[in-house]
C-alpha cells in the first residue's frame, strides 16, 4: 500500500539510518541517487530496496518524479535521506480514507527530541514573507507578525489539523494526485521551493494535507545541501525563490520581492566574503543580482521558463 522513496546526493553518512527504519516497519524502498561519489551508491545496494542511479544530478525535484513512475502502490512516503521514521507511518496512509486528502505528514524531530517548529509546518509564503527573509528581518527579529504567520508559530501541533505545507523531508502523498499534479516542477533546479510549488498546486486543486501529531520522524537536515560550495548554494535557493514568485506572485508582489532580492543580497555580500573569500564569490553574488534584475522587468509568463 506503501513505497518510500528516498532521493540521495552525497548521502553516505546518512542514508543507513533512515533504511534502517524503513525495514523495521517493513515499507519497500525505492531510492533515486542523483550520481553520488561519496559511496552512498555502496551502502543502497547492500540493502532489499530498488536503487535507480542516475548519471548526473537530475534535481530533487526530477529524481522524485523518478521514484513516483518506478512506484506501483497507491501511496507514496517521500523521505530525505536523513530523515528516519520514529512512528508506522500507517498513521499517516489511515488519512487517506478521506478521499479529499492528497498529502500527510507529521512532526519532524531534532537529535534531541525537540519539534522543529517553523520547519515541520508552514503556510504558503507571500511576496511580503519572502521579502522579510531575503533582507534577514526574519533572523533579526523571528518574532515578528510575517514570519509567525508564515512559520506557524501559532499553530498548535499536538493537534490533528489541516495544514498548508509541511516539509518535503517527510510527506506522504496519494499516487493519483501526483499524477494529476503532474509531478513535482523539475523547472525547481536543483532543489528548494518545489515541495513549496506542489502543496500550494495541491491545494489550489482542493485536495487537503494532514497533520498527525503522532506520526513522528527524526530530522538532522541539510547533510547534503552542506556538500554544495556556498556560492552555487546561494544562487540555487534565490534563483527558486524567484521562480516561485513568477510563478505564484502577483506582479508587484513580484517586482517588491526582486528588489528585495537585489538589497538583500549586496547586504549579505560582505559578511559572506569575510567568511569566503574569493573571486568566485563576488561573481555569483554579480549572477543573483542579474537574475533579479531578469525577474524584474520580464513577464511571468517568461519568467516562469528562466532556469
Amino acid at each position: 500500500m506503501i513505497t518510500a522513496v528516498i532521493v540521495t546526493y552525497q548521502s553516505g553518512e546518512a542514508i543507513t539510518e533512515c533504511l534502517d527504519a524503513i525495514e523495521r516497519f517493513g515499507l519497500p524502498a525505492i531510492v533515486v541517487d542523483n550520481h553520488s561519489t561519496d559511496g552512498t551508491i555502496e551502502a543502497v545496494r547492500d540493502r532489499k530496496v530498488r536503487l535507480i542511479a542516475n548519471p548526473d544530478n537530475r534535481g530533487f525535484a526530477g529524481a522524485v518524479n523518478q521514484g513516483f513512475a518506478a512506484c506501483e502502490t497507491p501511496l507514496v512516503l517521500l523521505l530525505n535521506p536523513d530523515t528516519v521514521l520514529q512512528s508506522d507511518p500507517a498513521l499517516l496512509a489511515a488519512e487517506f480514507q478521506r478521499p479529499e486528502v492528497g498529502a500527510a505528514s507529521g512532526p519532524l524531530l531534532d537529535p534531541d527530541g525537540t519539534v522543529q517548529t517553523g520547519f515541520t509546518v508552514r503556510r504558503f509564503p507571500t511576496a511580503l514573507t519572502l521579502a522579510f527573509e531575503v533582507l534577514g528581518l526574519n533572523r533579526l527579529l523571528p518574532t515578528n507578525p510575517i514570519n509567525r504567520q508564515w512559520r506557524c508559530m501559532d499553530l498548535d501541533l499536538s493537534q490533528p489539523c489541516d495544514i498548508e505545507q509541511p516539509a518535503g523531508a517527510y510527506l506522504m502523498i496519494r499516487q493519483s494526485v501526483w499524477r494529476d499534479l503532474g509531478g513535482f516542477d523539475e523547472g525547481f533546479y536543483p532543489l528548494w521551493f518545489e515541495d513549496v510549488d506542489f502543496c500550494l498546486r495541491l491545494c489550489a486543486k482542493q485536495y487537503t494535507v494532514r497533520f498527525v501529531p503522532s506520526a513522528v520522524a527524526k530530522h538532522t537536515g541539510a547533510h547534503s545541501i552542506r556538500k554544495i560550495p556556498v556560492e552555487f548554494r546561494l544562487f540555487y535557493w534565490y534563483g527558486s525563490l524567484l521562480r516561485y514568485s513568477a510563478k505564484h506572485c502577483r506582479p508587484f508582489g513580484r517586482q517588491l520581492l526582486c528588489l528585495a532580492v537585489v538589497s538583500g543580497a549586496l547586504a549579505r555580500l560582505v559578511p559572506e566574503f569575510i567568511n569566503h573569500p574569493g573571486i568566485k564569490l563576488l561573481k555569483m553574488y554579480g549572477r543573483i543580482v542579474r537574475l533579479a534584475g531578469t525577474y524584474l522587468i520580464g513577464s511571468r509568463q517568461s519568467m516562469e521558463r528562466v532556469s
